[in-house]
């Protein structure tokens, strides 16, 4: 039987509570963000995949985690699961290679009338963005893993809001399909669609967006514990490494 995300959860939720790190469930929520408070679970001498490469103990290489370029496409306050992949799309099955490259054609679909423009072609199945820039409760509406998944599967790598509905936040660490970043003002409102941008992680953990074609820069807040589950492409490979499900065969 697939082990699903909610026996995941219980078991790094377990882990947490009976290791010397202070008790910890995966996705306790923090009093003042929409983010997570993720506690290692991995220990100093387990190596995590990022998106990018890794820090290998073979090699003795390390690298930082990815830098995003490319067009942004900006949104404004509230956008919902229904406008992000509405809900006719949700008998898509992301596991199946197909169904996932459909989800990605239908990324964004549900946006009212006043964004006249498209985040993915009609008759395409990958976005030109690479960046979407949002404003305040970004992912609102239902608790469908498949709005971040679409986003993925689409192209994008980011999103950058000025605040995130939990449950969508929690489902983008889940699935590791993309980093929902958190800026520090209101970042919506000085970006056009279309705009060339750069998401720059830093060695501290803090991210920079710099807006080439504005030419302005804005801090971004770390993603916290949060960060590890996303680099090492969701909860299920994060649990893998950490010990706590068997690791997938390699043939």
């Amino acid at each position: 039987m697939a082990t699903s995300l909610h026996s995941v959860n219980h078991a790094l939720f377990k882990s947490a509570s009976t290791s010397s790190l202070s008790p910890s469930p995966v996705f306790r929520l923090n009093s003042t963000t929409a983010g997570f408070n993720f506690k290692p679970l991995i220990s100093s001498s387990s190596a995590i995949i990022t998106r990018a490469a890794v820090s290998s103990s073979e090699s003795g290489e390390s690298h930082n985690r990815e830098t995003f370029h490319g067009l942004c496409f900006v949104l404004k306050d509230n956008i919902d699961t229904d406008q992000i992949i509405p809900a006719e799309y949700g008998t898509l099955i992301p596991s199946i290679p197909e169904d996932r490259e459909k989800l990605g054609s239908f990324a964004l679909n549900g946006l009212p009338k006043l964004y006249s423009e498209r985040f993915v072609v009609p008759g395409e199945m990958k976005s030109k963005y690479s960046v979407i820039i949002g404003g305040d409760n970004f992912g609102c509406g239902s608790s469908r893993e498949h709005a971040p998944v679409c986003l993925g599967a689409a192209g994008a790598k980011a999103v950058v809001a000025e605040s995130y509905a939990r449950i969508f936040f929690r489902n983008c660490v889940a699935t590791g399909e993309i980093f929902p970043l958190e800026s520090e003002v209101r970042i919506c409102d000085e970006c056009k669609t279309g705009d060339v941008v750069t998401v720059e992680h830093k060695e501290d953990g803090s991210s920079l967006l710099i807006n080439h074609t504005t030419r302005k820069e804005y801090k971004l807040k770390p993603l916290g514990d949060a960060g590890p589950v996303i680099d090492a492409g969701g909860i299920f490979a994060y649990a893998r490494k950490a010990g706590m499900i068997p690791a997938s065969s390699s043939g």
